[in-house]
């Protein structure tokens, strides 16, 4: 009697267990997405390029991969925005030059019915913080009153929740070049009392960042976090002054080391390398550890092994090479970026010379967190995930190149870039054209225009990489 009670007992057991065949499906990985403004791709110490100061990234390189030849297509900071956010290049997503108050008048915002990656995010229950700059908000009358804005031409607004994109903390402000002195509208501050802060604004968005993410880790929840922070953007002078240390010592001829800067000229590109490049590398080193105090916050919540973190910029900045003040120029300096991304045991450590473009971001990136059939048809970027974690998989032979602004869209420039060559084509309005072809091996730091030389080589770029890129993105400029 007693040994059938048992055998009763063991297969009410049995059928109460749960089944072996069937494992606990894997935590969904959390997000963190550091992203720093006018930061060239040249300007990372582990690269030997720009002799620049960064510990943290030097460390984080050797722990994920690195690509050194991603660009920013549109190297200025809302049509990056705004390509990062909807996966389309600027045709089609709308955001075809800046966003301020003369970009409103021909609609230069994020779309409120875009669907963005992190509305995706937001629908599968993920937590999300987007932490300073956001950039993709024209700015309304009567113009919010601060110090990026005047009575007749404003840079800064206000984003009202129902255009956050699923971002349910917010903590943000599109434009404000005050550094030592930001400002942010939370969650429920009014658009005219936006809050003041006495500190540096990459050190107050990491401290937020730092509690975002001991807050999360409490709930269980997977999270998506953004740290979007200004440095290193002009003004070169604001930032804590202890960041020069790194560099304390090195003669002017160390410190700007690219040759297409005319160290010695007199002009104001190369008054402004000489007086600023010091500061702007500074700040880097400034960003780099404020990067690695929000790394020890993921480690010290146990969640760096279920994280994917990335740290990449919008666009370069040129700070006086070929004569140019900063960005929106298709010199190397302007469009390359850093972008590094670790997800330890998935995504091996090496450095590969992928053609990365920035709509690639949002496919990649679902796709590597298991959200691959969320992709939209509309999105124009290409899901790199397999090559990302094997190496293996198709591979561009050429990034595109735009720049827009405020003229009519068959106007501006259209180029490409591939491993070897940079081309654009400038269209003027009064209907003249320019040609630029750089061979970026043989003249490294762009010095020299070969397109009157090589006009077959112009013609080919343009039927076989040029026109392709027109073609998928519906561009009715024409070469």
């Amino acid at each position: 009697m007693k040994t059938r009670f048992i055998a009763v007992l063991l297969a009410c057991l049995w059928f109460t267990m749960p089944a072996h065949s069937a494992p606990a499906k894997p935590s969904p990985p959390n997000l963190l997405f550091v992203l720093a403004d006018q930061w060239r791709g040249q300007a990372l110490g582990f690269l030997g390029e720009d002799p620049v100061v960064t510990p943290h990234l030097d460390r984080f390189s050797t722990e994920g991969l690195v690509l050194p030849q991603a660009v920013s297509n549109y190297p200025v900071c809302s049509p990056y925005r705004a390509m990062l956010m909807t996966g389309q290049y600027p045709i089609n997503n709308g955001v075809l030059g800046n966003s301020n108050s003369r970009g409103a008048q021909l609609g230069y915002e994020l779309r409120k019915n875009a669907l963005c990656w992190s509305d995706v995010l937001h629908d599968r229950g993920y937590r999300q913080a987007w932490i300073g700059k956001w950039h993709l908000e024209s700015p309304r009358k009567p113009y919010v009153k601060c110090e990026n804005n005047s009575a007749t031409f404003a840079w800064n607004e206000w984003t009202p929740p129902a255009r956050r994109h699923g971002f349910d903390f917010w903590y943000g402000y599109n434009t404000f070049d005050h550094h030592m002195n930001p400002l942010y509208w939370a969650n429920d501050t009014p658009r005219d009392k936006p809050l003041r802060v006495n500190q540096w604004g990459p050190e107050h968005e990491a401290d937020k960042a730092i509690a975002f993410i001991r807050e999360t880790a409490a709930t269980r929840r997977p999270f998506a976090c953004v740290v979007s922070m200004n440095p290193p953007h002009m003004p070169y002078t604001a930032f804590p002054k202890r960041y020069l240390k790194a560099y304390e010592g090195k003669s002017m001829e160390q410190i700007v080391t690219r040759g297409n800067v005319n160290i010695l000229g007199r002009d104001k590109f190369a008054q402004l390398a000489r007086a600023h490049t010091r500061n702007y590398y500074a700040m880097m080193t400034g960003v780099d550890d404020q990067f690695g105090r929000i790394l020890k916050a993921l480690r010290d919540a146990n969640l760096a092994r279920n994280t994917i973190v990335v740290f990449t910029s919008d666009h370069g900045n040129c700070i006086g090479s070929h004569n140019q003040v900063s960005k929106n120029n298709h010199y190397e300096e302007s469009m390359r970026i850093p972008f590094l991304i670790r997800w330890p045991g998935k995504i091996p450590v090496r450095k590969d010379d992928l053609l990365f473009s920035v709509p690639d971001v949002y496919p990649t990136l679902l796709s590597l967190m298991g959200f691959g059939r969320d992709i939209p048809e509309k999105v124009e970027g290409t899901d790199y995930s397999r090559l990302f974690r094997t190496g293996k998989g198709q591979r561009p032979t050429s990034q595109l190149y735009l720049k827009i602004g405020y003229v009519p869209r068959d106007q501006g420039s259209r180029g490409v870039r591939t491993h070897r060559y940079t081309l654009r084509i400038e269209k003027q309005e009064d209907g003249t054209v320019q040609r630029y072809l750089h061979d970026n091996q043989a003249d490294s730091w762009q010095l020299k225009n070969i397109a009157a030389e090589r006009p077959k080589l112009v013609r080919q770029l343009i039927e076989k990489e040029l026109q392709p890129w027109l073609s998928k993105t519906k561009d009715p400029w024409k070469p």
